[in-house]
């Protein structure tokens, strides 16, 4: 890969995401990747809109998340969505969620492309292809 992609998002931990000791529930940490992935899309030209405009969907077909430290209410942490550049046709995030500079939980994605009637398409889809090309990425 030419280059690293990835974007920062600051996110405050709401209320509602804590379990009553006012500690995040770990199914939260997924959304707070998809906060940052979503953030990704946005920044670099290949939304979730961009992606369907092309006629495609992007499901996630697998996902981790190790925890390291826990985040609680209030706290103000910052999610890397770092991309990982890859021939087949496929998505994957890398992801680093931070609390004032000490690493909190590491996890990682993983989105195929299926047309919009859900098939799974084999080869990188054309947009998808110039959008790499555009990004300095290359297939290696």
């Amino acid at each position: 890969m030419s280059q690293e992609l990835s974007i920062e998002k600051t996110i405050r931990v709401r209320f509602h995401e804590c379990d009553p000791l006012q500690i995040v529930w770990h199914g939260n940490y997924l959304k707070y990747f998809e906060e940052a992935r979503e953030s990704f899309g946005l920044e670099h030209g290949i939304s979730y809109e961009h992606v369907k405009i092309n006629g495609y969907a992007t499901p996630v077909v697998q996902s981790s998340c190790e925890h390291k430290l826990p985040l609680k209410y209030g706290d103000e942490c910052v999610v890397k969505a770092i991309f990982e550049n890859t021939r087949t046709a496929k998505m994957i995030f890398r992801y680093e969620i931070y609390l004032a500079e000490k690493l909190v939980c590491t996890g990682k994605t993983v989105q195929v492309f299926t047309d919009m009637d859900s098939n799974l398409i084999l080869v990188n889809p054309t947009f998808y292809s110039e959008w790499k090309e555009k990004m300095g990425l290359r297939d290696e």
